[in-house]
């Protein structure tokens, strides 16, 4: 009998890297205490209870059960259209906004539009596992481009001018960063703005750490506020962390113009419409919530400080960026690299991180920590544990 065959582009893509790196962890026997899980950035607070109880009355409601337009309901949409306006400082319409089934699909959805097989887009490394493995599975090349951890790992605009090819579609860059943590600034975002332009390449920016910028007052980048941009740029938005839902699944997209066109049909294609319970409820959160989101970004400042207190007592791990959720981790000399070292911490100290080369080519020395799903208690274990594993080496 013939062997049925499956997608070679799936076969090729990597294992997910979070449920592989605990299943080192299934060999931890609890020497080092309870398990700390810095895998996965997730909030480490509960939602809202004004925000879940109304989730669960949208989801009794018969209208919520039916089909809903396909870029979204409009209450939801016209929300977030306010809410980037004064974040950004400019006005953004609701007729630029689709909201999307998470903002993975989001990601998925914008490529779909934006390249093809044979295509390149071109991603900052360290990126985003996630994103690269979607560009695998839709045949697009993932082209990696180099970011320094002496830079603070935010990417040269002048080299990336460079690393342009003729079969790149878009450059994508996430800020706040994820895995590094590291923040652009608005100016490095504008100049990589205009280069785009120049070459004739769109601009994605993948915005879903927005929210904990420890200067929301200051708008993270002025792209909005110029003539045109959405015949350029694309923002990709995330509702999972900032009002703590990621198993709702809600994501954004804002674009417009030709692109927005497209992302239509394809909207129509993958997703038919998004979850519309809670649309219905985080229409209702985004301008009622702003004094709680703020308060969890202080949540998060505190965790970041609380982080960074820790690691002071290890002056041989050195944190060669950090922000927000996360805090990249350079392994001291002489220790095994990333992927060993993770496997360690998981398997003899219950000390789940990634490691660095899950986030692309040339980051063997590196772990990534999501500092923000753990408590003070949690973080001030930190330390023992990794010294334990330097000890090992």
């Amino acid at each position: 009998m013939p062997r049925l065959r499956l997608s070679a582009r799936a076969d090729a893509t990597d294992t997910p890297p979070i449920p592989a790196a605990r299943g080192w962890a299934a060999r931890y026997a609890g020497a080092a205490g309870p398990m700390l899980d810095l895998t996965q950035a997730v909030p480490g607070y509960p939602p809202h209870p004004e925000l879940l109880d109304r989730l669960g009355h949208a989801a009794a409601e018969r209208g919520t059960a039916g089909y809903g337009p396909i870029d979204g309901d409009v209450g939801l949409r016209e929300a977030l259209a306010d809410e980037l306006s004064v974040a950004y400082g400019t006005p953004v319409g609701a007729e630029d906004v689709s909201i999307t089934a998470g903002c993975n699909l989001a990601f998925t959805m914008a490529m779909t539009v934006l390249a093809g097989s044979g295509d390149a887009v071109l991603l900052p490394v360290p990126w985003y596992f996630n994103h690269r493995m979607t560009l695998e599975l839709l045949g697009i090349q993932a082209l990696p481009f180099a970011t320094r951890a002496e830079d603070g790992f935010i990417p040269d605009p002048d080299a990336l001018a460079a690393a342009i090819t003729p079969q790149v579609r878009a450059v994508v860059l996430v800020t706040p960063n994820n895995p590094t943590g590291a923040i652009y600034p608005p100016d490095v975002i504008g100049r990589i703005a205009r280069l785009c332009r120049e070459r004739g390449v769109w601009l994605v920016l993948d915005e879903t750490y927005r929210d904990f910028l420890p200067e929301p007052a200051a708008a993270p980048h002025g792209l909005f506020a110029e003539a045109g941009w959405q015949d350029g740029v694309v923002q990709l938005y995330s509702f999972s962390k900032s009002y703590c839902i990621p198993g709702h699944r809600m994501g954004a997209i804002v674009g417009g113009g030709a692109f927005r066109q497209g992302l239509l049909k394809v909207l129509d294609s993958f997703q038919i419409c998004p979850s519309r319970p809670a649309q219905a409820a985080l229409a209702w959160a985004i301008p009622a919530l702003r004094g709680w989101r703020a308060g969890n970004r202080a949540v998060m400042a505190g965790r970041a400080a609380a982080f960074s207190a820790a690691m002071g007592t290890l002056p041989d791990w050195h944190v060669d960026a950090m922000g927000t959720y996360f805090a990249y981790l350079r392994i001291p000399s002489g220790m095994p690299d990333a992927m060993p070292m993770a496997e360690r911490l998981a398997a003899e100290r219950g000390l789940l991180v990634l490691p660095g080369p899950f986030f692309g080519p040339g980051q063997e020395r590196h772990l990534r920590l999501a500092f923000a799903n753990a408590g003070d208690a949690a973080l001030a274990a930190l330390p023992a544990r990794l010294d334990h594993a330097t000890q090992l080496a």
